[in-house]
């Protein structure tokens, strides 16, 4: 989630130096398996992206794809690459998360970034029976950090944004009001309140007019002050598709509107 202000706090130092039911048929590209994927345009909003079109792309493509457990494998793994308009070798973004059968616990975290001669990456792997987070995070100008960190006592279940996106939609309509909670970013849980935005919005897919409805996730009074916030618009039926997700930070808030839907797993388990 410190992406985007550790970039722009480098550029800086260099410069110094309509209806629901739509939804339901929205542009699936293929048939349902076990994996769910989203396609997405992004643009960067908030005075650094004038700085920020310098260095890096202001705009480009993004992916979400989960792939649900088949066989012996009892895991959900979802992902999020953020590209350049030219892929990833032009440079990129990337979330990753892995969590139990249900959804409600987070046993991975992954979040990393390479743009120009930058490069950083951390992974957490969570041992809830020990209560311990296994961290290991490098970047391109430093060496391998490995380090273990307690969880707090009462934190059975850790959430990243990935995977607090993925609640959302799974409790979507039940969240009538703030739910506190915590986020596990950069290494750090911070106090963090999900609740609905009293505001719906309609988007057009591909000619289609659906409804949607907003949450956010925003910093929670007192303890450790969350230095991000993410906003999401999921659509207004049983599928609950993430037509726009926002994450913002101080200099710079980074929006993905969705483009197609190329596979619909999540969604057919909803309806079915």
């Amino acid at each position: 989630m410190t992406f985007i202000r550790r970039i722009a706090a480098s550029l800086l130092l260099t410069l110094a130096a309509g209806s629901a039911v739509a939804a339901t048929q929205v542009n699936c590209h293929s048939s349902a398996g076990n994996v769910e994927e989203f396609r997405y345009s992004w643009r960067l909003r908030g005075g650094i992206r004038f700085l920020a079109g310098l260095v890096f792309p202001t705009a480009g493509v993004a992916n979400l794809r989960t792939s649900f457990p088949t066989g012996n494998d009892h895991s959900i793994h979802s992902e999020l690459l953020i590209t350049a308009p030219t892929g990833k070798q032009g440079g990129f973004f990337a979330y990753e998360s892995e969590m139990d059968n249900s959804g409600k616990r987070t046993l991975m975290t992954y979040h990393g970034y390479s743009w120009g001669d930058k490069a950083r990456n951390e992974r957490t792997n969570f041992d809830y029976a020990k209560g311990l987070a296994r961290i290991h995070r490098e970047k391109s100008d430093d060496d391998p950090e490995y380090r273990v960190k307690k969880l707090p006592s009462d934190h059975d279940e850790v959430r990243d944004i990935l995977t607090a996106i993925y609640f959302l939609r799974q409790n979507a309509a039940t969240i009538g009001g703030p739910v506190q909670t915590s986020i596990f970013s950069d290494g750090k849980e911070y106090p963090v309140i999900f609740r609905p935005i009293n505001e719906r919005r309609t988007f057009v897919i591909e000619g289609k007019t659906v409804a949607s409805n907003g949450f956010e996730i925003v910093d929670a009074p007192g303890g450790k002050k969350w230095p991000g916030g993410v906003k999401v618009w999921l659509s207004a039926d049983e599928r609950r598709i993430p037509f726009r997700i926002e994450i913002q930070q101080s200099v710079a808030t980074m929006q993905l509107d969705l483009q197609s839907v190329e596979a619909c797993a999540f969604m057919a388990g909803a309806a079915s």
